[in-house]
């Protein structure tokens, strides 16, 4: 272990990565000179072009895009659904984790089998059944409806996850709060989720991507008024190059929020990615 880590710490090591991370960034970079220029730079050019005349780049696009009724409600409801679907998913999941980890209730091995063979059931089986039932309840169509659906397909891969690190957890640790006078929920909210910070913020930053960049299941379960960024952009696209002045913008702006949640929560995700990698 201390081999690798000099390893990465080497300066060829670093430059490398340092490449990588410029590589990975470009398309970024890319589609942020592009929401800077006009539709007519952007036909008549590349947008590294735009780096030689920096006066060319102005903010009018994204002007443009908030006077856009439907880019600005497809913004909010992309809000709607992604913070209330991740929330939902680790609130449940953690819930449900810490029970099958350390609290004993009859069938408690073959509910959590079942949890997991759900893992291998594709989300598109569920769509037809899951439409045809919320037609019959009302829910086809709305936000609440989208929000249900990831909630429950996010369940079983959060539970499994949750419950995999809850497990790892010494079992002195919970008796001696036990022997305390701690009851399972102080025992949950003041030790479990402290300690399984990392593991939670890593699953929060996974189930927040999943929704927010998703676009099939929206594309189905939500109609004009309530259908997501990822939907309005793609009805938004036209003849190629026609309308880059909206699209442009539309997507740096879907694009930029999940990579600044990633960056905000990178320690923890890699706190949690390592966890028990390391004795």
């Amino acid at each position: 272990m201390n081999a690798l880590r000099r390893g990465l710490s080497s300066g060829l090591v670093q430059a490398f990565l340092v490449i990588v991370g410029l590589l990975w960034l470009t398309p970024l970079a890319g589609l942020f000179f592009s929401s800077l220029r006009s539709s007519q730079d952007n036909a008549g050019s590349g947008w590294w072009t735009s780096l030689a005349s920096p006066g060319k780049l102005s903010f009018d696009n994204y002007s443009a895009l908030l006077g856009n009724a439907g880019m600005t409600r497809a913004f909010w409801n992309t809000v709607l659904i992604s913070v209330p679907a991740t929330f939902l998913v680790v609130v449940i999941a953690a819930l449900a984790a810490y029970a099958f980890a350390w609290l004993e209730f009859p069938g408690r091995d073959a509910i959590f089998l079942l949890v997991v063979a759900l893992l291998v059931v594709p989300v598109q089986i569920g769509l037809l059944p899951v439409a045809r039932l919320f037609g019959q309840l009302g829910l086809f169509g709305t936000i609440p409806g989208v929000i249900l659906f990831h909630v429950a397909y996010g369940l079983p891969f959060a539970i499994f996850l949750l419950r995999n690190y809850f497990g790892e957890m010494p079992r002195e640790m919970l008796e001696a709060a036990r022997m305390d006078g701690g009851n399972e929920w102080r025992i949950f909210t003041r030790l479990v989720l402290p300690v399984g910070r990392p593991a939670i913020a890593s699953l929060a930053i996974f189930q927040f991507l999943w929704v927010w960049n998703d676009m099939l299941v929206s594309l189905l379960f939500a109609d004009s008024s309530s259908q997501p960024l990822t939907v309005e952009l793609q009805s938004q696209v036209r003849q190629f190059g026609s309308n880059v002045d909206v699209l442009a913008p539309g997507a740096f702006l879907s694009l930029i929020v999940p990579v600044a949640v990633f960056f905000a929560f990178q320690r923890h995700f890699v706190q949690g990615v390592m966890a028990g990698s390391v004795k």
